[in-house]
């Protein structure tokens, strides 16, 4: 079956709607204004219930089937980019220094495609809720939901999400069991000494040799430490020290990243790290401080759902991979899998530039695909009984 015809008619709406959200880009938890458009449009569509200022300016919609049955959750981020927009389109970003980078913008349309749908049709038992999340990008709006009590208030069994992908032909889905994108780790090393003149280093304790040691050691963690078929990322991204080339500095600063897939793999590269600023510091004679801060976890599919979810899929497009390799990026979407069952999947949107790229742009062509497999999803998970 390919896309839900009634979908396919109102296509030039998603791709209205996805525009003017486009132009109007909101960062973090404030995303007041993408958060009004969307409670406006699911008004119209005559969803039963609205609720507005979840994680700040998070909304949740409820519409009801027919008849008793559990409640799939489906969600959407809605947050843009600090970044300058560069791709010339005539809807492009009003407000200097923001832009829709990552398809978030499309992720929105696509869900109040599916509500429109199935506001109009209810060809299915039970409810569902259609999540619009703010804060993807920065402190995880996801989790705040999460905290909030989302899951329960609401009574959602499981949850579905879908992410544009620019390395994917258009239509194509992408998934797999287990983990599908990584956990993200954020780390700033601090190495103080003694400063001074540097044509006198005997007078000083000189922080820049340690955090030299420092930052080439860093990389021993991947190529010594894990076990060498394992997916871990450690990247230095940072260094900070000095103001001229005759002073000493008393301080030197390192910062980057650390992705992993598996727990046991997370902890490992936080102990090695504290272990290499400190025997570093040791070894130079000078303290250093490390501020190691877990963010988001690994976002791990649900095998059953994961199945489910790219049967689901071959009905809509007959492009369909689920035993994708997973991703080193990170989603806080790991956040609501952790709390209920479900799958996240990539959308493809045709091979351009990639995401968080200033000429970023999502396919609007794609958006009936993404909101018929959101629609035939909750009527395949939730049938009416005959």
């Amino acid at each position: 079956m390919p896309i839900v015809n009634r979908i396919a008619e109102f296509g030039p709406d998603m791709a209205a709607w996805r525009q003017h959200i486009h132009a109007h880009p909101e960062l973090g938890l404030d995303c007041h204004q993408t958060a009004a458009f969307v409670a406006e449009r699911l008004r119209e569509f005559g969803v039963d219930e609205i609720h507005e200022g979840l994680a700040t300016s998070g909304v949740v919609a409820i519409i009801r089937g027919q008849g008793d049955g559990p409640v799939t959750g489906l969600r959407a981020d809605m947050d843009a980019l600090p970044m300058q927009e560069e791709t010339g389109v005539a809807y492009a970003s009003t407000v200097p220094g923001r832009m829709h980078a990552c398809g978030h913008d499309g992720h929105t349309a696509m869900l109040l495609g599916a509500a429109r749908y199935l506001a109009e049709t209810r060809n299915f038992a039970g409810s569902v809720a259609l999540i619009f999340q703010p804060a993807e990008e920065t402190i995880g709006g996801g989790r705040i939901m999460v905290e909030e009590g989302m899951m329960d208030r609401f009574g959602i069994s499981e949850v579905y999400a879908l992410h544009t992908d620019p390395f994917a032909d258009a239509g194509e889905m992408r998934t797999c069991p287990g983990p599908i994108m990584a956990a993200v780790d954020d780390f700033r090393i601090t190495v103080t000494g003694k400063g001074g003149h540097a044509a006198y280093p005997d007078s000083t304790r000189d922080p820049m040799p340690c955090a030299l040691a420092i930052g080439q050691a860093l990389p021993t963690i991947v190529s010594r430490n894990a076990p060498a078929l394992s997916p871990v990322v450690v990247s230095l991204t940072m260094i900070a020290g000095g103001t001229a080339s005759n002073i000493i500095p008393e301080t030197v600063t390192l910062g980057g990243t650390v992705r992993t897939l598996d727990p046991a793999l997370r902890d490992l590269a936080e102990r090695r790290i504290g272990e290499i600023v400190a025997g570093q510091a040791a070894s130079y004679g000078v303290s250093a401080e490390l501020d190691y801060q877990r963010s988001y976890p690994a976002t791990i599919n649900h095998a059953e759902q994961a199945e489910f979810a790219a049967g689901v899929a071959r009905e809509i497009t007959p492009d369909v991979v689920t035993d994708l390799a997973p991703e080193m990026g990170a989603e806080d979407f790991s956040y609501m899998l952790q709390a209920r069952p479900g799958a996240f999947l990539f959308l493809g949107q045709g091979k351009g530039p990639s995401v968080h790229h200033p000429k970023f742009n999502f396919n609007d062509a794609i958006a009936p695909v993404g909101a018929s497999f959101f629609a035939r999803l909750v009527e395949r998970r939730q049938p009416l009984r005959t």
